[in-house]
């Protein structure tokens, strides 16, 4: 089978990279084509043969009569229609995989696609895996960053709301762009020609159902992760958070939870709150086997989360070393845990509710040492199973 993998970024940059290049890796290696498609860059590490990638749109950078162009090319690209279109004919793929693709890409690739299944003289799926909200709320988040509350009103196609409330880097300017991208595209019904839309949680799932376009073409499918040596350590008393110190990851929670002695390994624009605090030890960014061997010994790990998150990678990490989670009972977070199994929830937001799931597991040891098994005992799909779904839909 040949796959056509898009997403905007195609060099490592977050989640969606990481997601594109495994699943890529991992085909190839049981005989299927895989090629990219995304944007030049100095750091891009995949390929067409066809050698077709969009000019790199720097958002803060570039010269002042590139920025100009930038709110139409963020609409619609007919670059990135005419290169893709180049790919497809030279490629010829079975599956066009999209991931993230608006604002630099642009759903007019969507047009061009639809072109070529129809000259393609064979069936053709289009399938997208949504890594975010982009579909249903023009900031992705659905989280206003001004008020930073959790916010649905967009929901339904009212995009009006991204403007009225600047939901785009708490620009007017920004969210005014955003807005007539969402609105036009479905207004035209752009979405329709995608056959499968792959959410990686339940929750996700439940939110773009809310479109009638999507209920039909949903599916919810956990993100994989990489398998791990399952063992017991010797664990040490401490609470670990993991991550990027930001205000939607419930930094200010942990700030808050003045009961609770905490060691942090990350960092993120909230570092200097976080290095202010006594109860709070900043060890700075950890990775590999140093950041592995602080998951292993802590006590159990924290996910205060205050957005709706979908599937956390650090969620599932904590629990395959063997070390329970004290997660936010928010978005795709409750789907990871099993509570009072493999960790305990708590109401986002709440330091009180916080402090006190986090002892519930300190302050009892035999709880804690039953935790950790169960732990070394939970499930989540590998890249291997993962993709024998995958191949499922692709083949439907």
């Amino acid at each position: 089978m040949k796959i056509l993998m898009v997403n905007k970024f195609l060099y490592p940059n977050g989640g969606s990279e990481t997601y594109i290049f495994k699943l890529g890796d991992y085909l190839k290696s049981i005989g299927h084509e895989v090629q990219y498609f995304g944007m030049e860059h100095e750091g891009r590490c995949v390929s067409n043969n066809a050698e077709q990638y969009t000019t790199d749109m720097d958002f803060h950078g570039g010269s002042k009569l590139r920025k100009i162009a930038y709110p139409f090319k963020t609409i619609y690209s007919a670059e990135a229609k005419k290169k893709i279109s180049i790919v497809l004919d030279d490629f010829q793929p079975d599956v066009i995989h999209l991931n993230n693709f608006n604002y630099q890409l642009t759903p007019s690739i969507i047009y061009a696609i639809n072109d070529y299944k129809k000259r393609a003289g064979k069936k053709v799926k289009l399938i997208f895996t949504a890594h975010d909200y982009q579909l249903i709320c023009p900031n992705h988040k659905m989280k206003n960053p001004i008020t930073g509350e959790n916010c649905e009103k967009c929901i339904g196609g009212k995009f009006i709301n991204c403007a009225k409330g600047g939901c785009i880097h708490s620009s007017k300017a920004k969210s005014l762009i955003g807005t007539a991208e969402a609105t036009i595209y479905n207004a035209l019904k752009t979405y329709k020609h995608i056959d499968k839309i792959i959410c990686c949680s339940e929750f996700m799932k439940s939110k773009m159902d809310t479109n009638p376009l999507f209920a039909k073409k949903t599916v919810a499918m956990h993100n994989f992760i990489d398998t791990v040596d399952k063992k017991e350590v010797e664990k040490e008393d401490y609470v670990l958070y993991f991550g990027r110190y930001a205000e939607e990851k419930g930094i200010e929670t942990i700030i808050d939870t003045k009961g609770v002695n905490f060691v942090c390994a990350g960092s993120g624009d909230m570092e200097a709150q976080i290095n202010a605090q006594p109860h709070i030890k900043n060890l700075g960014f950890k990775t590999g086997s140093e950041l592995e061997d602080l998951i292993r010994k802590a006590k159990c790990s924290v996910y205060p989360s205050t957005w709706y998150e979908n599937c956390p990678f650090s969620v599932m990490e904590s629990i395959m070393y063997g070390t329970p989670v004290v997660g936010a009972n928010i978005g795709g977070i409750p789907e990871l845990i099993d509570d009072g199994v493999t960790g305990v929830l708590f109401e986002s937001s709440n330091s009180e509710a916080l402090e006190k799931a986090v002892k519930s597991i300190t302050e009892n040891d035999e709880k804690a040492r039953q935790m950790s098994k169960s732990c070394l005992n939970a499930h989540f799909d590998t890249v291997e199973e993962y993709c024998e779904k995958l191949l499922k839909i692709y083949g439907e």
